[in-house]
């Protein structure tokens, strides 16, 4: 069997709550069983569907970029299958008070073009993050985690050295929190937090993610870009881990379509794919049923409102559209994949945890619809006076759809007129990001396993608050259950944005994905990520 072995526990220092994590997980390889036969050609095309807007880690926000990135970069730490926290670049890290964090790097570590990696490329890279000429989607990312004086270093009240974090040497990283965050390694996981090479970025600036110019840190590096076609990471002799890695190319497919998707994976073209189509799942069950894989998924499916725009800035026209929403039709009927019916923002057993849902989720629809009627009556509007508005989402069969079913139910409940308006998966992001809509199609895939990565999203000021919502009363309760973990203070808080409805969830995500047999290795975490380094081609 191909796996790594642990050579390190963890241990308690003298301190009582100093702790040192070492090797603690064995997931970061791919475990060949024995007796395996493998391929003689270990390459894996995967369905990318859409073309990256960047490479550039802190340039992206979805999974469409980030996937990539995944296999191109490692970060600090990561997480294993059961959830735990795994060394990856760090070997180990301490602290005595939860808020000032020592990490140690590996010995020997290097970016794919040979050079070592230290702990100035991550002093560097996050000071990148919140640097406001960098504009990134993620810029609050450090703030939402606590780092000093993270926030005004975003807003250029301080300088990027002010940030809480520094190089004590080539190989430890300090970093200052202003309080104690109660998930703080499970923030370190996400992908935005990776380091990023800094002689590569201020020699060739944006053009540095370029076939030629780019340089990683994972187990693969990019070799070719074909603009909306695809994408080429080769095997990256110089990851710290490339010993127990066996995929030796990987190729992102941009299909552009889930049904594009799907016929080039019967065609043989793709080893997996990003998603299955709805109208094919019932067919491909009955066909090649030990081909669909189904896991659950840390992510919400929603519609956000421009809280700023009227008539959205008015709670009753908000909370009518959310009652008048049938759920259970949507996951049921419509998707019939696994998917659950939501209520809140937030995914059943995030963190452990399952929250409370609102009152009316125990309703009839009748009685949601009636009450729907009732506030927007209250709100001016009715047969008379039709509410009217635009929804934005962007080209996608399965965003088509659900856009015709969710329209027709609040036209058919409430005399709702709604335009349907797709946009490309680019412009769209950028509409979103400045204001340019009425109601938009939105998702949020957990970031890491936590109640905050939901939360903390709608805080006032937040760059990925979309939905221009704003509540003392949620950020301070937000604030709270940052600081203390507590799940009462998340219960509160989430029981606020949904009084206030700035979004509409309609279903909790599954994973769901077409995966040849002779893919060995294959899982896809609950944050939808398939490390391409645990995979391997079976002999076929």
């Amino acid at each position: 069997m191909r796996k790594i072995t642990s050579s390190k526990k963890i241990k308690l220092l003298p301190c009582a709550i100093a702790l040192i994590f070492g090797n603690i997980s064995l997931s970061y390889a791919a475990i060949v069983p024995e007796g395996t036969r493998l391929a003689d050609k270990q390459e894996i095309v995967r369905d990318n569907m859409s073309e990256p807007a960047s490479l550039d880690a802190h340039k992206v926000s979805s999974d469409v970029e980030f996937d990539i990135i995944h296999d191109f970069f490692d970060g600090l730490v990561y997480t294993d299958r059961k959830g735990n926290i795994e060394p990856r670049l760090a070997e180990r890290w301490e602290t005595e008070d939860n808020k000032t964090w020592i990490f140690h790097l590996r010995k020997g570590l290097k970016w794919s073009d040979g050079s070592p990696i230290t702990a100035h490329d991550v002093v560097f890279s996050w000071r990148r993050l919140v640097d406001p000429n960098t504009v990134s989607p993620y810029g609050s990312y450090l703030e939402n985690a606590a780092i000093m004086n993270a926030n005004d270093v975003l807003i250029g009240k301080k300088k990027g050295e002010e940030l809480g974090v520094k190089a004590l040497d080539d190989m430890r990283i300090e970093i200052r929190l202003e309080r104690p965050m109660g998930d703080f390694l499970q923030i370190l996981t996400h992908s935005v937090m990776v380091p990023l090479n800094e002689k590569v970025i201020k020699k060739h600036g944006d053009k540095w993610t370029r076939p030629g110019s780019f340089v990683g840190s994972g187990p693969f590096k990019l070799s070719d870009w074909k603009v909306n076609e695809q994408v080429i990471g080769i095997r990256n002799s110089n990851y710290w881990n490339d010993k127990n890695t066996v995929i030796n190319k990987v190729i992102y497919l941009v299909t552009g379509s889930e049904k594009g998707a799907l016929n080039r994976y019967l065609s043989g073209e793709i080893d997996f794919t990003k998603t299955i189509p709805l109208e094919s799942f019932e067919s491909l069950k009955k066909t090649i049923n030990d081909q669909v894989h189904i896991s659950p998924k840390l992510g919400s499916y929603f519609y956000e409102f421009n809280n700023k725009t009227p008539p959205f800035d008015n709670i009753k026209v908000r909370q009518a559209l959310n009652l008048a929403v049938d759920r259970d039709v949507i996951a049921y009927k419509v998707l019939r994949q696994g998917q659950k019916p939501a209520y809140t923002i937030m995914p059943p057993n995030i963190g452990g945890v399952n929250f409370t849902e609102p009152d009316y989720a125990s309703w009839t629809q009748a009685q949601r619809v009636e009450k729907a009627k009732a506030l927007l009556n209250e709100a001016g509007f009715g047969q008379d006076n039709p509410l009217k508005f635009n929804l934005l989402y962007n080209t996608h069969e399965s965003h088509k759809k659900l856009a015709i079913a969710v329209s027709s139910m609040w036209k058919k409940n409430l005399g709702v007129d709604v335009t349907l308006q797709n946009q490309e998966w680019k412009v769209m992001l950028d509409n979103m990001h400045q204001g340019k809509f009425e109601v938009i199609r939105r998702a949020w895939i957990a970031d890491y396993n936590s109640p905050m990565t939901f939360l903390d999203m709608y805080q006032s000021g937040q760059v990925k608050n979309t939905a221009s919502y704003e509540s003392s009363d949620y950020d301070t309760l937000i604030n709270k259950a940052g600081e203390t973990n507590n799940k009462l203070y998340q219960q509160q808080g989430l029981d606020v944005i949904t009084r206030d409805s700035p979004v509409v969830p309609i279903y909790y995500y599954v994973n769901s994905r077409l995966v040849k047999p002779y893919i060995g290795g294959f899982y896809v975490s609950p944050t939808g990520y398939v490390s391409t380094k645990d995979l391997y081609v079976i002999e076929h």
